[in-house]
């Protein structure tokens, strides 16, 4: 990597992987929830992820890169602890399983969360005016994600699973 624009182009294909990773377990983890309001939120994560894995597939491309360029090991490893604690795990209690759904979901979120933020302040410094607004698409619906999770934690799944 020689520039700012190789190392942006490299952060989105890690993003890319981290999205396609994420994309699997969170279809999972929206089966095994319990909780109406929170299996509908979930459902609308794996939406919302299939989304932003579009709109970053789309700016790669658009850069002459392609999209399968990298492989995210942070969000493997994400993913790893996603399936042995929230869908693997030895728990008996629905509503404890919920709120380790919950806790893994927003782990691999907030992860997703730094990666956009970091190539968008990338698309900016480089004056990629397209590429920011689509990037904080993705960072403005995924913080609207995370933000109903941690409602639906705080209301109705952490309550229950005490």
């Amino acid at each position: 990597m020689d520039s700012l624009k190789d190392l942006y182009i490299d952060q989105l294909q890690d993003l890319y992987s981290a999205d396609k990773q994420a994309l699997s377990v969170s279809k999972d983890l929206a089966k095994a929830a319990s909780n109406s309001n929170l299996k509908e939120a979930l459902e609308r994560n794996v939406v919302g992820i299939s989304k932003g894995m579009e709109k970053v597939k789309t700016l790669i491309q658009d850069h002459g890169a392609d999209p399968k360029g990298e492989h995210c090991k942070g969000m493997e490893g994400l993913v790893t602890e996603a399936r042995a604690h929230a869908l693997e795990a030895d728990i008996s209690d629905k509503d404890v399983r919920d709120a380790s759904i919950i806790a893994q979901t927003q782990r691999m979120t907030h992860y997703a969360l730094a990666g956009y933020g970091v190539v968008r302040a990338f698309a900016q410094r480089q004056g990629l005016k397209s590429d920011v607004e689509v990037l904080q698409d993705c960072l403005d619906e995924t913080y609207g994600g995370d933000r109903e999770l941690t409602r639906i934690a705080e209301t109705q799944v952490n309550a229950a699973a005490a």
